[in-house]
C-alpha cells in the first residue's frame, strides 16, 4: 500500500431521480444547493445529468442525479449506498426543521451517532440524505452556496456514506486499501437493519467518513436511490495506483474514461456497491465561467453535434432563483 495515495474521500455521490423538475426545486431550492452543471447522462444522451454543488463545485460536494422518469420506484437493500450524509455548521438543525415544516420535507427526529447529532430526511424520490451537525474548521475548502439559505446554516459538503452490505469484512478490508481507517463501531440505531455500524475515515476535510452495516435486506434499483458513489483520487498517478491496488483484490476496475469534468474508473466491490475514482480536474470551471455555472445545457465534445437532436428529448426545465431584495429609496 506504500505506493497508494490514501483516497481524501468522497468526490461525488449519484442517485436516480424522477421527474426533473421536482428534483431541481428540491435540491436547488429547498437545500439551498448550486446548480453547477446542467448536461446529458453520457451513457443515455436522452436523459438529464444533474450536479448539485456547493459555489465552486468544490470535489466532495456534488450530489448528481440521473432523472429516469420511466422507472419505479427503487428499494434500499444490501449492495446499495443506503444513505448520504452532508455536514452543516454546530447549532443549525433547528433552521433545518423550520425549513423542512415550511416546505413540507418529510424527516425523522435526530439521533445521536458517533457524538454528532444527525438529522434524517428524505427528498421528493424518497432518497434517505442526513444532515450531520459538525465542527467547520476556519480552513475549510467548501465555499456554501447562500442564495437560498443563509452561509451559518448552508451545507458545506459531504459528511459520509452508509453502505449495506450482506458481508461486511472484504469491503471493509478494500476500504482500508483505499486509505481508509477503521474510527469506530457502535450499535445501530434500532430502525436499521444490522446491529453495529464500523465507521472508516479517509484523509481529507469533505466527505471523509464511510460507514458499513451489515444487512441482507433486499433491494432494488429505482427512483431515490444511489447509483454509485465516487471517491477522489486527485491525480492520473493516484489514480491509476488506487485502479492497481483494486485489482489485486479480486475485483475488476474498468480502464480511465473520460467524464469532460473528470476522468473516472469504475468497479463493482465486493458487497456489489458501484465504486468510481474520480480526478480533481479538469473541474466543473473546465467549460463554463463559474459565475455562470449551470445556467445552460453543457454538452461534452462528443455530443455537441447532436445538440438539435437531444434537445428535443429533453424535457423543459426552469432553474429556481431567490427574488432579489429591492432597495429602499
Amino acid at each position: 500500500m506504500s505506493d497508494v495515495t490514501p483516497t481524501p474521500g468522497i468526490h461525488h455521490v449519484t442517485c436516480i431521480a424522477g421527474d426533473p423538475q421536482r428534483n431541481i426545486d428540491f435540491w436547488v431550492e429547498t437545500l439551498g444547493l448550486r446548480l453547477v452543471k446542467r448536461s446529458i447522462n453520457q451513457d443515455d444522451p436522452g436523459t438529464y445529468h444533474f450536479f448539485f454543488a456547493d459555489a465552486e463545485g468544490t470535489p466532495g460536494t456534488s450530489m448528481t442525479f440521473f432523472p429516469w422518469e420511466d422507472l419505479p420506484q427503487g428499494k434500499v437493500g444490501t449492495g446499495q449506498v443506503s444513505t448520504t450524509a452532508f455536514r452543516v455548521p454546530e447549532g443549525s438543525l433547528d433552521y433545518w426543521e423550520s425549513r423542512f415544516d415550511d416546505y413540507g420535507v418529510d424527516y425523522d427526529d435526530r439521533v445521536e451517532r458517533f457524538g454528532e447529532t444527525v438529522l434524517p430526511f428524505r427528498d421528493p424520490d424518497g432518497l434517505p440524505v442526513e444532515l450531520v451537525e459538525t465542527e467547520i474548521p476556519e480552513d475549510d475548502p467548501v465555499v456554501p452556496w447562500t442564495e437560498f439559505v443563509p452561509s451559518e446554516y448552508a451545507i458545506r459538503g459531504f459528511h459520509s456514506v452508509t453502505l449495506w452490505i450482506a458481508d461486511p469484512d472484504p469491503t471493509e478490508g478494500l476500504l482500508e486499501t483505499m486509505g481508509f481507517e477503521r474510527v469506530g463501531t457502535e450499535q445501530a440505531q434500532s430502525d436499521t437493519p444490522g446491529d453495529r455500524r464500523t465507521r472508516f475515515a479517509a484523509s481529507g476535510p469533505v466527505g471523509k467518513y464511510v460507514d458499513v452495516l451489515p444487512t441482507i435486506e433486499g433491494g432494488r434499483q429505482g427512483h431515490g436511490t444511489v447509483h454509485h458513489v465516487a471517491f477522489q483520487t486527485p491525480t492520473d498517478d493516484d489514480q491509476e495506483a488506487m485502479r492497481s491496488a483494486v485489482r489485486g483484490q479480486g475485483l475488476s476496475p474498468t480502464n480511465q474514461i473520460d467524464r469532460h469534468w473528470f476522468r473516472s474508473v469504475y468497479f463493482r466491490e465486493h458487497g456489489g456497491v458501484l465504486f468510481e475514482l474520480a480526478t480533481s480536474g479538469p473541474g466543473y470551471t473546465s467549460d463554463e465561467p463559474l459565475d455562470e455555472l449551470g445556467g445552460r445545457l453543457v454538452l461534452p465534445g462528443r455530443f455537441e453535434s447532436q445538440r438539435e437532436q437531444i434537445e428535443a428529448q429533453l424535457p423543459d426545465v426552469t432553474i429556481p432563483h431567490a427574488d432579489p431584495i429591492e432597495a429602499d429609496d
